[in-house]
């Protein structure tokens, strides 16, 4: 049976999102630390981006065929809402994605030293003296299900087959820049957490109270934009093929 175990899977959850913190979120404080006293720019945010980007792509290749590279809670939950993945599995997911976006913060400062964390570790805030709650809460649902939304367009039974590491990428790309410059542009549920646990640990100033902002609107990104998409994606070959399913399941029962 060419399947991988499940084990192998909630691996390869760990390793991918521990691979999008490290170099995805790391790049934040990296650049900080490249510009020194100079102010941030577009440039440093367009770098950002294409980091993000980049490894997104690498782990979709490298972990997709081994556990659909999720590596994002906010995707996990869009599956198992709309029935592409089982609930039974999303616990173990989720677990993995968090503790995989904890060691990627801790490989950052292993790598840049307490620099990195005096720096803010790229910890996703926002703040509220010039973003509203509200906005903040928009902006991070509205990036996760720009997201969210590809990411289910890519592995639809009719997409162009081999294109998905760079359709992911480029929407992670396109999605951080105008979302970035209110909250940060986390749109992760994983991602989120991982640096501010790692950065609470190491006595940083991490904003808890926003936390609950971050995690509602990218879960309500993620399923929102699970569920839009099939309702506008689906077809009778659709309907037909999950009433077969279904009486198949019933058979076997």
């Amino acid at each position: 049976m060419d399947e991988n175990s499940t084990w192998q899977k909630l691996a390869a959850e760990f390793l991918g999102t521990a691979f999008l913190v490290f170099v995805g979120v790391g790049s934040v404080p990296a650049l900080a630390i490249a510009r020194g006293d100079g102010p941030f720019t577009g440039g440093d945010l367009g770098f950002i981006s294409l980091s993000f980007a980049t490894i997104v792509v690498v782990t979709v290749y490298v972990f997709g065929y081994i556990s659909g590279n999720h590596i994002n809670p906010a995707v996990t939950l869009g599956l198992a809402v709309t029935g592409k993945f089982p609930w039974k599995s999303v616990p173990g997911y989720l677990i993995a994605q968090v503790l995989g976006a904890t060691a990627g913060a801790f490989a950052i400062v292993g790598v840049l030293g307490m620099r990195a964390s005096e720096l803010g570790l790229g910890v996703a805030a926002f703040d509220p003296e010039v973003v509203s709650i509200p906005q903040a809460l928009f902006a991070e649902f509205i990036g996760t299900f720009l997201l969210v939304f590809a990411v289910f367009g890519v592995i639809h039974r009719k997409a162009a087959p081999g294109w998905a590491g760079l359709a992911i990428g480029l929407v992670v790309f396109a999605a951080i820049i105008p979302v970035a410059p209110a909250t940060g542009a986390s749109i992760n549920p994983a991602r989120t957490t991982g640096p501010m646990i790692v950065q609470s640990i190491l006595g940083g100033d991490v904003a808890w109270e926003q936390y609950w902002v971050y995690i509602l609107a990218e879960v309500l990104g993620g399923i929102v934009a699970a569920l839009l998409f099939g309702a506008i994606s689906k077809t009778q070959a659709d309907k037909t093929g999950l009433k077969t399913a279904l009486t198949e399941e019933k058979a076997n029962a």
